[in-house]
């Protein structure tokens, strides 16, 4: 498992920064944290102005990953056998009932692309969870409350 305190980049802790509408600051500060290690990715998604909502569930199967199992919306697809023996360790963590940290996607071309968490989403998924906590930007207000819109209207 990563380095990241799992108290402050939570997903109730996600929540609370949402309610203060400081989601923004906090992907930036969760992105730059030891164990996501990311600040390039940090800076590209919180750089330029974004809209953020979250900590909401989303259905594994509508985050199109960099990387994972063939029969899901990936990039690369990679056999089971080839990942990092942290992403089993994790996934046993998650079978005890520990909840990751949530994973940060971005909406584009009307698909949720995953920016981080791609080990995160790949445990979750080992572990028989179906849906993963996830902090979404968008580029604009209006695409953001769309997607708010549409998601409410979906049962």
């Amino acid at each position: 498992m990563s380095d990241t305190d799992d108290d402050d980049f939570s997903t109730t802790s996600a929540r609370q920064a949402a309610a203060r509408d400081e989601l923004d600051d906090w992907v930036r500060a969760f992105l730059a944290s030891p164990g996501s290690d990311n600040a390039v990715l940090a800076e590209q998604l919180t750089d330029s102005p974004r809209w953020w909502i979250g900590p909401v569930p989303v259905p594994l199967d509508q985050l199109h990953r960099l990387a994972g199992p063939p029969d899901h919306p990936v990039m690369e697809p990679v056999a089971d056998h080839e990942w990092r023996d942290d992403v089993d360790d994790l996934a046993d963590e998650v079978t005890d009932g520990h909840e990751p940290p949530p994973v940060v996607a971005t909406f584009s071309d009307d698909r949720l692309i995953l920016e981080d968490g791609n080990h995160r989403v790949e445990a979750l998924r080992r572990a028989g969870v179906e849906e993963a906590w996830t902090v979404i930007g968008f580029d604009a207000a209006a695409a953001r409350d769309a997607f708010i819109a549409r998601s409410e209207s979906t049962p």
